[in-house]
């Protein structure tokens, strides 16, 4: 008679899902958690392929695309676009994909200068504004709303008029109109940063992590800088994305009505406002610098929304 031996009840056959490694749980740092969901908003990351050709053609076009921005042709005036000029000429033969090269720099330079203004006044303002409270609040916010009432484009003409000639003889009529340019658009641009900012700062200093900090001892500034001010960004980022845009169009528009760099230097606005008058025999003239601002700005947009969505921890995606 066989006697079967039974396996001992304490060595039990585990599941075998037990006895596979477990998987190690993935952790993002937060900027990854921010890449990760960027990349998902996939007009976002098409725009941002978009911006990064323009930028690359403004950079690097002038040592590729040698030809002067001033040369006058006029056997080539009004030429469509050609092998020799693959955007066609203007009404004095100059090549416009060169001018349009020249201008882009120009233009997107002002857009970025003017965002930086914008976003530091802002910035500034509006965290004094969150953590005074009281009458400096109040003071500061009335100064906000002044300014939002205020007609932006009568405002510009007024400041370009009177001061246009007085920056040209001191930094060069370049120099001078950039600067004047930048600081008027973005000293114009400020206010919904420092509403933004503002809001952020009063809820953001009621938080545990920030009376942690207050009862350890840190100073108001400490807290503001280390940690209010970081975890308001994310707004702020946002809102910079959008005043580069509206930089970049009221530029154009002041361009437009001659009152911005005059005609020899071209920006995009400047090549617009030339082309007017010229659409029924050269349409190419305008399209060129149009489709660079509509696509400059269509993309700014897009990267704003995907951003928007990727620094929101309350969205999932």
């Amino acid at each position: 008679m066989t006697v079967t031996q039974s396996a001992p009840t304490g060595i039990a056959a585990q599941p075998a899902a037990a006895a596979a490694p477990a998987r190690k749980k993935q952790h993002f740092s937060p900027w990854q958690e921010v890449w990760r969901r960027f990349r998902r908003h996939r007009l976002a990351l098409a725009s941002s392929i978009v911006l990064g050709l323009i930028v690359a053609t403004v950079v690097v076009g002038p040592f590729i695309w040698t030809v002067p921005i001033n040369e006058i042709d006029f056997a080539a005036k009004l030429e469509g676009p050609s092998w020799s000029h693959p955007l066609g000429t203007d009404d004095l033969g100059q090549d416009v994909l060169a001018r349009m090269i020249y201008g882009g720099r120009i233009s997107l330079a002002v857009g970025l200068a003017a965002m930086v203004v914008a976003i530091f006044v802002g910035v500034l303002v509006g965290a004094i504004a969150g953590m005074a409270s009281g009458k400096v609040d109040a003071a500061l916010m009335w100064l906000a709303d002044l300014f939002l009432s205020l007609p932006t484009l009568p405002l510009l003409l007024l400041i370009i008029y009177l001061f246009r000639d007085s920056l040209k003889a001191v930094f060069g009529v370049e120099g001078g109109i950039f600067i004047m340019i930048v600081i008027v658009i973005g000293g114009l641009r400020w206010m919904p940063a420092a509403r933004l900012v503002r809001a952020q700062f009063l809820s953001l200093r009621e938080k545990e992590f920030v009376e942690a900090a207050r009862a350890l001892g840190a100073s108001r500034s400490r807290q503001v800088i280390q940690h209010i001010l970081p975890n308001a960004l994310g707004p702020v980022i946002v809102a910079a994305t959008i005043d580069v845009a509206a930089a970049i169009i009221q530029e154009s528009t002041l361009s437009f009505l001659g009152l911005g760099f005059p005609p020899d230097i071209p920006t995009w606005g400047r090549l617009l406002a030339d082309a007017k008058d010229y659409l029924d025999i050269a349409p190419h003239w305008a399209l060129a610098s149009g489709a660079a601002i509509f696509l400059t700005v269509l993309s700014i947009n897009f990267i704003g929304d995907g951003l928007r969505d990727a620094l929101d921890p309350r969205r999932v995606i």
